[in-house]
């Protein structure tokens, strides 16, 4: 798995990751989620996009993620588009909780 963490704005960032987020790997991402809202990112854009995995370890740091943000009157939106992915989060229901967009343009926006 790849993360890369770019700026979108002052307190906005972009995590794009690929690969597989899952039990293995998922310390990583918790890591890079982490580091940017120590740094007082809190509007966070996850592209996962280039996930082929997403396992219910990457499910736990992304809710807890979301929640950490939410905490700090921030948000964290996810890009996805890829229907194995999105139907991951349909059958947990996570897709009620999260923000699902199709690109950076359409997470900025909701």
């Amino acid at each position: 798995m790849d993360v890369t963490v770019s700026a979108l704005g002052p307190e906005a960032v972009l995590v794009a990751v690929t690969g597989a987020v899952d039990l293995y790997s998922a310390a990583r991402l918790r890591s890079r989620l982490d580091d940017a809202i120590t740094q007082g990112h809190i509007r966070l854009v996850v592209d996962l996009d280039g996930v082929d995995v997403l396992d219910s370890t990457g499910l736990g740091v992304l809710v807890a993620r979301l929640k950490a943000v939410r905490q700090r009157q921030g948000w964290l939106r996810l890009i996805c588009t890829r229907d194995k992915i999105l139907r991951v989060f349909d059958i947990t229901g996570l897709d009620q909780v999260f923000v699902i967009a199709d690109s950076v343009e359409d997470a900025l926006s909701r």
